[in-house]
Formats: C-alpha cells, structure tokens, sequence
C-alpha cells in the first residue's frame, strides 16, 4: 500500500517546482536525482533544441523479470499557466492538496509523476517481482504534445503503455481519443475610406462574419467538434477592413470527419471570398494536424490488464472516451497500445485545482499492481 506521508511530502516538493510548458530544467533535474536514488538510470534526449525547450524528455529502463512483457508508463512534466511560484495547501482536515488560488496545483500531472514514483517504492521495499518498465516523462505535453511527438521511439520495446494524465477519481481509463487539428485564417480585403469610398473596398470582416455564420460551431455530429477561438482584424472604424486573422480547432474522434470538416471550413471561407471580391486569392489558410484519433477494443491486452489490476486494488474500473489530447496519442501513433490513466487531479488548469490524497494513494497502489508480476 501507498505511504501516506511520503506521497504527500513527494507532490509537495515537486509541485513547488516551476515547470511551464518549454522552463522544465529544474523539475527534469530533480526528477532524474529522484529515479537515481531508486536505482534507476535516468537519461534526457536532445528534443530541446528542436521545440525550443530549456530541457528535453526524461526516460528511464527498469529491469524486471525476462520472461514478462515491458511496460511503458509516462506523465509529463510540464504544467500550464499561471504556474509560476505555485504554494500546494494539504488540507488535513479534507483530505485534499489544493492551489492556493493564484496558480495552479500542478497536479496536472505531477500527480501521475507522484503516483509511478510511489509504486516503484512499493515494489522495490515488498520485494515482489516485477515487469521490466520504460519510463517517459515528456516535456511541452500542455502544447499539442510537442515532447513526446518528438521523441526517438526506437529506443523502446513495450508494446503496452499506461499514461497517467486524465482527470477524475482513480479507476478510469479513456481507451479513445480524439484528432485534433488547429487552423488559422487570414482574409485579405482591400482598405478604403468607409464615408468616402466604401464601394472601392473588400470588407475582410464582412467575408469572416458570413462565413463564421454559416459553419456549426459547438457539437457539430455525436463524433466532432468545430471551435472559433480568436478573430483580429480591422485599424480603424472609418477605414474599410482589409485583414483579418481567425483560429480555431477541429476535433473529432474519427480522423476523415475532422479532415472533412476542415475541408468544408476552408471552402465556405473561400466560397464567400469570392462572392464579397476579394477572390479565392483573398483566403490563406494553414492547419496543422496536432493529434490523431485512436480507440483500444476493450479485448486487448492493455485494457484487460488494467482492468484486472484495478480490481485487484479494490477499485471499480470505467473506460471512458475523452475529447482531451495526451501523450499517448503519440505512443498509439508509434505502435504501443495505451490508454490513458485517470490519476485523481481535479479542477485542472485552473486555480481551483486540488487532488485528493486517496486519490495519490489509490492511483500508486493501482500503478504498483500494473507493474507486478504477482
């Protein structure tokens, strides 16, 4: 079972570490001396350089016994903002480890670091057997995955992987996934006085507002999402709009439906470039394709293992389907079965956020059970 007091003295120490998505040298450096001090040799690789991150991806190989498959767990070590001088509050009386309402806790997803530290302990002091384990903890997790999607995965052998990075009590698992595509648009109009000479301009703004009025936003079917996020645009309100900037995001938990709906949004900004004047010429349109969707069967191995040791824990497994992106898109991108691990963090990238110690605890305990060979 999970050491009550030093699971919180181990989230204490390492939430208090400033870690914002591209700034996680010091949490990286403590979390290597960390996997040392357990006898595991930590190493970094070199994806600092290529996403422009103070430090790069943490990995680590933990021999077990040869004749059971490796195991690969991960939880990244950045957090989102406000993240900067984070105080955690333990809360005795409730149970929980809060933000202290200026930041957020970081248990998104120091939690998940805390949690396979913990069960690493409690195998190593039980002395039980135990599958060989590879390690990952991914830097730029909070952006589109940018650690992890450039990590060298020929460096690994498991075939089966655990990510310990969604919200909720212990107990679920989110075995699908959605892609995820960012876009952004710029609409080129042409500027012109607004009292004097409008008829001699292209309002870029007027193209934007039809063509925005013209595509579902929100739950656009039961598998895709569509999301206006910014417009920018305009100098002045007597000077007809020559450009504006819009970004958004396509989700989807089928890849073709969100490449559709990206193809439809481009076209109906097009379609109304045209009609307005400025010309198909007028719309320049970039997407990027962060995230593709994934779905485990609830008949393979990673999911029936899961399953079997959460109940072995005492806990009543869920699977689940999330609209949220992680690290493990990237390890089903690579050909390692994973699923994705609910490790208790609550209210997350919020100030709000707070975990319950249970929650650390049962999440440690699960983690340990995972990892066993008993």
């Amino acid at each position: 079972m999970a050491e009550k007091e030093r699971i919180i003295k181990d989230f204490l120490e390492l939430s208090a570490i400033d870690s914002v998505s591209f700034k996680e040298r010091k949490f990286a450096d403590v979390l290597k001396q960390k996997l040392e001090l357990l006898g595991i040799k930590a190493h970094e690789d070199s994806v600092s350089e290529e996403i422009g991150s103070n430090a790069g991806n943490v990995y680590a190989f933990w021999k077990g016994e040869e004749n059971l498959p490796t195991i690969l767990l991960s939880a990244h070590m950045d957090t989102v903002e406000p993240g900067i001088g984070k105080k955690a509050i333990y809360d005795s009386e409730k149970g929980i480890l809060r933000s202290d309402g200026t930041t957020v806790l970081g248990a998104d997803d120091i939690a998940g670091i805390t949690e396979i530290l913990e069960a690493i302990r409690q195998i190593q002091e039980s002395g039980r057997k135990h599958k060989s384990v590879e390690l990952i903890f991914p830097v730029a997790e909070e952006v589109y995955t940018k650690g992890s999607s450039s990590f060298d995965y020929t460096r690994l052998s498991a075939k089966e992987a655990y990510c310990l990075d969604l919200s909720g009590h212990v107990g679920a698992a989110a075995i699908k996934a959605p892609t995820l595509i960012s876009f952004r648009i710029t609409i080129h109009g042409k500027a012109s006085h607004a009292g004097f000479a409008p008829e001699k301009g292209v309002n870029a703004i007027e193209i934007a507002a039809k063509a925005i009025a013209g595509i579902k936003q929100g739950q656009v079917d039961e598998d895709s999402t569509l999301n206006i996020g910014t417009i920018k645009g305009g100098t002045a309100t007597n000077i007809v709009s020559e450009e504006v900037k819009i970004e958004g995001e396509i989700r989807s938990f089928k890849h073709e439906s969100a490449l559709k709906l990206l193809e439809d949004t481009k076209f109906k900004f097009e379609e109304e470039a045209i009609k307005i004047g400025a010309g198909i010429t007028g719309i320049d349109f970039k997407s990027e394709i962060h995230l593709i969707a994934y779905e485990r069967n609830e008949d393979e191995e990673v999911v029936k293992n899961f399953r079997t040791a959460a109940k072995k824990t005492g806990i009543e497994p869920k699977l689940i389907s999330t609209m949220g992106g992680a690290d493990n898109h990237q390890f089903n991108k690579n050909g390692i079965k994973g699923i994705v691990l609910s490790c208790g963090m609550q209210n997350v990238h919020t100030t709000e956020e707070y975990i319950e110690i249970a929650d650390l605890e049962a999440g440690a305990d699960l983690v340990a059970e995972l990892i066993s060979a008993e």
